[in-house]
């Protein structure tokens, strides 16, 4: 359930539009240890389809997102 991740990192990409929190979250994975997870913050819709899609097709492990106020926190593993 994703209200009991702990990320260990966060990235803020509420106010950006498609495709940079795809862009921001692929540099910031970059940097981040095999096992570890990210909480990104998005207001683009879309983000909710794109960074499954991402985690896929980088072999991520998509957890699953959550909505707050007026935007959404997502949860990528890595691998």
């Amino acid at each position: 359930m994703v209200d009991d991740i702990k990320p260990d990192e966060t990235l803020d990409c509420r106010g950006l539009s498609c495709p940079m929190p795809i862009l921001k979250t692929k540099k910031a994975i970059n940097k981040m240890d095999s096992g570890k997870i990210i909480e990104v913050l998005s207001t683009d819709p879309g983000t909710k389809n794109d960074l499954p899609a991402f985690a896929k097709r980088g072999g991520h492990e998509y957890l699953g997102h959550k909505d707050d106020e007026g935007f959404a926190r997502l949860y990528l593993k890595v691998k």
